[in-house]
């Protein structure tokens, strides 16, 4: 049974960084994506990232500010962001999806306001 476990959220003033972590055993054999959703709002997707790490996709609300990157030897995908905006507040977390099963972390709260 795969299990993602997601860390590094917190409060963040706007202009500021965080950087996601998403591990999980045999992580490195999988697409990775990253999804948020904000209390009232829809799940939405932030960004995924290849087997290899070679590929990724950012929808344009964080394109340019935030970075998704994976560490395969740790079995672990990174979600680097910058330039935070009140907007960006929301539970993050990782999300494996295959015909056999799709699996999610319990979420990291990320809030940035000053």
């Amino acid at each position: 049974q795969l299990q993602l476990v997601e860390s590094g959220g917190g409060l963040v003033q706007p202009g500021g960084s965080l950087r996601l972590s998403c591990a999980a055993s045999g992580l490195d054999h999988y697409i990775i994506g990253w999804f948020r959703q904000a209390p009232g709002k829809e799940r939405e997707g932030v960004s995924c990232i290849s087997i290899s790490g070679d590929s990724t996709n950012y929808p344009d609300s964080v394109k340019g500010r935030f970075t998704i990157s994976r560490d395969n030897a740790k079995n672990t995908v990174y979600l680097q962001m910058n330039s935070l905006k009140p907007e960006d507040t929301a539970v993050y977390s990782c999300n494996l999806n295959q015909a056999w099963g799709d699996y999610w972390g319990q979420g990291t709260q990320v809030t940035v306001s000053s």
